[in-house]
């Protein structure tokens, strides 16, 4: 491998193009542990961010993700009003496999180290459990089960707020926000999506998922009344909304010219492979999206309220709240005619801005 190859792929060449405060690299040989905490931003309060576990084929590629995620936390915080900061963490490993006791709560005893600037909470394979695992060494995390005082699964509260993106997004597109005889597909049903699919039966809507664990696909389908759809087919169909909820970049631009929706509103983050591109691609093809990290903020929020004394009304109020908020920035895009994405992008970066020059002025 030549010197330049090595630099435009090694961590120091990722960690020099970023503005992140801290990045901490977490080894243990005796649980097995490999994990990378990332501190983007702490001007709005302490960063608040997921631990995800997952097989990364390399270092680099984990280091990636954890910058990217941590990123996306402070603009979620940021547009969403609340307090906090932006961070992230990934765990290398196979959830099923690699995940114990004694692994988490090495970890936890690495977010202790930190002095309170990083607070975390469950993400792609991690849960409750696990919280509990790293509450036992540090009061630095939140979705602890409610029996130890938390406020235990986040995902009703994340499948709300996807809810009212939706609503904003149905709302701006045409005319009113009803999704009686609406058709949306949502891909992928984990347990954000799975409560998502049923707050959309509620509704009324005509809901197609995809999945591709078979047997939850048919499970769920059967449970809700929804119509499922293979993975590979999906965008052969014509819906009003696209609603992804599994893993980030399916819009891209090998999806986007076959897309048949009017909207794209999930709770996956990252759904853009990238943001300036797609995000005008979507701009010109008169798709409206609804920013991922300002509709799937409900976990964001449910931490939130733990950490402030969890009150499920008001959690559920500060969920409904993301309603007014997208149509805030759909209309922005409108009017500057500039992608969603970027137009969320400006409110979150003013509201940062502004607090920074408040703390000056201390």
């Amino acid at each position: 491998m030549s010197l330049k190859s090595f630099e435009e792929g090694s961590v120091f060449n990722q960690l020099s193009k970023s503005s992140h405060q801290n990045v901490v690299f977490c080894s243990d040989e005796d649980t097995g542990l490999k994990a990378i905490i990332a501190i983007h931003d702490t001007t709005l309060g302490p960063a608040l961010g997921g631990t995800r576990m997952w097989t990364y084929s390399t270092e680099a590629d984990a280091l990636s993700d954890v910058l990217r995620l941590s990123r996306t936390m402070t603009y979620k915080a940021a547009i969403s009003g609340l307090n906090l900061g932006g961070g992230n963490a990934v765990i290398i490993g196979d959830s099923s496999t690699d995940k114990t006791e004694a692994l988490m709560r090495r970890f936890g005893r690495f977010i202790k180290n930190l002095n309170g600037t990083f607070i975390t909470a469950e993400d792609l394979g991690t849960n409750t459990k696990d919280m509990e695992y790293i509450r036992m060494e540090t009061q630095y995390v939140t979705g602890v089960p409610e029996t130890l005082g938390g406020s235990g699964d986040p995902s009703p509260i994340a499948a709300k707020g996807v809810l009212m993106g939706i609503k904003a997004c149905i709302k701006e597109h045409f005319g009113n926000d009803s999704l009686v005889g609406r058709s949306i597909a949502v891909q992928g049903i984990g347990q954000v999506g799975e409560n998502l699919v049923h707050l959309l039966r509620e509704e009324h809507a005509k809901v197609y998922v995809s999945d591709i664990n078979e047997d939850r696909l048919m499970r769920v389908a059967a449970k809700y009344g929804a119509q499922a759809v293979s993975n590979n087919n999906l965008l052969d169909f014509e819906f009003d909304v696209y609603a992804p909820c599994a893993m980030g970049g399916t819009v891209n631009s090998q999806t986007i010219p076959k897309m048949k929706c009017a909207i794209i509103a999930g709770s996956a983050n990252n759904q853009l492979a990238d943001e300036d591109v797609h995000g005008r691609m979507l701009l010109e093809k008169g798709i409206l999206y609804a920013p991922d990290y300002l509709i799937n903020a409900g976990g964001m929020i449910n931490c939130y309220s733990e950490l402030s004394g969890y009150s499920r009304k008001r959690t559920m109020q500060l969920a409904e709240n993301i309603y007014s908020a997208t149509r805030n920035v759909l209309q922005k895009s409108a009017s500057d005619h500039i992608p969603a994405i970027r137009a969320a992008d400006i409110i979150a970066e003013k509201r940062i801005a502004d607090i920074k020059k408040i703390k000056g002025s201390y």
